[in-house]
């Protein structure tokens, strides 16, 4: 059997979406514990649902598959998020370690570091390519 024109599948969907999402989101709630997550993750199912149906037809069963395939995008948006969290905690070390190493140094610098970034900063003023009023 082939599978239903992109119309009918939106029209499919759009009903779908007036008659059944208040109990997709209900049971998403029950399964996430959070409401924006589970709202979120909802949206997205649907979404993925108007990119996969026009191929693979609408399931026999669609709710469940709305349901099933909004768990798994919250699921893969926390373990982003996880991830997300891990490295932004270790960029963090790294720059505070990187901070802390930079003030050591800089009871260290001489005074011949600051005239060269005096002269750096003259050379830059002085570039041609800026015009002289600037």
């Amino acid at each position: 059997m082939p599978p239903p024109a992109p119309e009918q599948v939106s029209r499919t969907i759009e009903t779908l979406y007036r008659t059944e999402s208040g109990r997709v989101l209900a049971t998403l709630v029950r399964l996430l514990g959070d409401l924006d997550l589970a709202e979120e993750s909802m949206h997205e199912a649907f979404a993925a649902a108007l990119e996969s149906w026009p191929q693979t037809g609408i399931p026999e069963k669609p709710r469940p598959w709305l349901i099933s395939t909004a768990r798994f995008k919250a699921i893969d948006g926390i373990r982003r998020r996880a991830r997300f969290d891990g490295a932004q905690r270790d960029l963090v070390a790294h720059m505070e370690s990187r901070v802390d190493a930079a003030s050591g140094g800089m009871q260290a610098i001489g005074d011949e570091e600051i005239e060269d970034d005096r002269l750096r900063l003259i050379f830059t003023c002085c570039h041609p390519a800026l015009p002289p009023e600037g």
